[in-house]
């Protein structure tokens, strides 16, 4: 049991730096704390790439893989109490 949560702890770290530079990959759409400082001066064009609809994806699925770790670590820790 220990390998197991030794994995999704090193799964959980990992997930967590990949889904912030992802998150941080995203074109801003404005609206948001850049407008505030003058930075909402772009034109949004609204067009959607590929790659752009790619980062969407693959942003939701590793922040589904993140969820799942910690729900994994969470009930490990919940029970190992109860052994």
């Amino acid at each position: 049991m220990q390998i197991l949560e030794l994995i999704l702890q090193v799964l959980l770290g990992i997930t967590s730096l990949l889904l912030t530079l992802l998150i941080l990959l995203h074109k801003g759409r404005g609206g948001g704390l850049s407008d505030m400082f003058g930075g909402g001066m772009t034109s949004a064009l609204g067009s959607s790439g590929l790659a752009e609809r790619n980062l969407n994806r693959f942003t939701v699925i590793l922040a589904l893989v993140w969820f799942v770790s910690i729900v994994a670590l969470g009930l490990i820790t919940k029970f190992q109490g109860m052994v």
